[in-house]
């Protein structure tokens, strides 16, 4: 107890001391940087807010329609789609699930491997190429993915991409009914995806699905059961506009890559 209150009593008197030392200036010659700092009460709220987000800015000319949309959206998603999801879930083992998200993903793998191409990402191609080629033998069409235990990742690749690629602008952010986020410039990249998806069917599954819709269902349900995003996960009021600001950023990144 002794040597408890000997050692408290030095760390005391060596903190007294140090508190006598005067403050060394920082680079810039301030010791208490904080002190001056003020806060304006009677600012206006609004005013406040405009300022906070202006960072956040992103062209958005038809933010009216784009909203009632994302609110469309957000009641589908709560009142649908995530039932449906659960529902998935609850009627199917993990191991089928993980199969047909495989699947799917092989699939994607083509527009992937084509917009590697035209943006003249050799090794990316080929990666892809050799992607396509293990899980489509090796894996059984897909259902099971060696190649990722292989070292050969997905890396996804569409087609808004490689318009960005060559410089073509974003345009003006649009929200899709049941897709949700983009722009003017990766809503035309999506119908040219869906175009290639279609002409290299190397499985078949175009023609396929057209005589069994309920495969375009799973496909939708795995799209929405693969997907992290879930409607007021920011638990903000401002979540429209961190939403879009972050896939326009988000976006701009995956071109710059």
């Amino acid at each position: 107890m002794a040597r408890a209150l000997l050692f408290a009593g030095l760390i005391l008197a060596s903190g007294a001391a140090w508190a006598q030392q005067p403050a060394i200036p920082d680079e810039d010659g301030f010791t208490h940087p904080l002190r001056s700092l003020e806060f304006n009460a009677g600012l206006d709220q609004t005013v406040f807010e405009n300022a906070t987000f202006q960072a956040l800015e992103v062209y958005d000319p038809f933010e009216p329609v784009n909203r009632r949309i994302y609110q469309f959206n957000y009641q589908l998603d709560q009142w649908v789609l995530l039932p449906v999801v659960r529902g998935y879930q609850r009627v199917t083992p993990r191991l089928v699930r993980n199969g047909v998200s495989n699947f799917f993903d092989n699939l994607g793998d083509v527009p992937n491997l084509v917009n590697s191409a035209l943006q003249l990402k050799g090794e990316r191609a080929m990666r892809t190429t050799a992607r396509l080629l293990f899980n489509t033998i090796i894996g059984v069409g897909g259902l099971w993915d060696p190649a990722t235990r292989m070292g050969l990742p997905r890396q996804p690749e569409d087609f808004g991409q490689t318009l960005g690629f060559y410089g073509v602008p974003a345009g003006p952010y649009i929200v899709l009914p049941v897709l949700g986020p983009s722009n003017l410039r990766d809503t035309g990249g999506r119908v040219v995806d869906t175009g290639i998806h279609q002409q290299v069917d190397f499985l078949n599954y175009a023609d396929f699905s057209g005589d069994h819709p309920e495969l375009l269902l799973l496909e939708a349900v795995n799209t929405r059961y693969t997907t992290p995003f879930r409607y007021g996960q920011l638990n903000s009021p401002f979540e429209y506009s961190k939403v879009r600001y972050v896939y326009m950023r988000a976006r701009q990144l995956q071109i710059d890559e």
